[in-house]
């Protein structure tokens, strides 16, 4: 990795911390129904950070259960192409009695 992509992690490190945990206070624990409407603000969150950073046709794609996020940015011409996957929802917080502080 080069040493300005080092850099500019670690001068943002805060910043990056502070929306990494502004994500996951949202309760969006897609294994209750309860949660549903969570785990819809959390994919909307998500998309609306892919657009901010500069991807482009971001979008959620509707499933029988909740909804994708999809993003892309095909600006490289004869460069490979890069999927990444990954969960925008969160675990259970039970036990609640186990909790130093409140989980989300």
């Amino acid at each position: 990795m080069s040493s300005s992509a080092i850099g500019y992690a670690q001068q943002n490190r805060a910043r990056f911390l502070d929306e990494l945990k502004a994500l996951l206070r949202i309760p969006s624990v897609s294994t209750l129904p309860e949660h549903k409407g969570d785990v819809r603000h959390a994919a909307e969150v998500l998309k609306a950070e892919l657009q901010r950073i500069g991807l482009e046709n971001a979008r959620l794609i509707e499933t029988a259960g909740h909804p994708l996020v999809y993003a892309d940015w095909l600006h490289a011409s004869g460069k490979p192409t890069v999927l990444m996957y990954g969960h925008y929802d969160v675990q259970p917080p039970d036990p609640l009695d186990e909790w130093l502080s409140p989980p989300f």
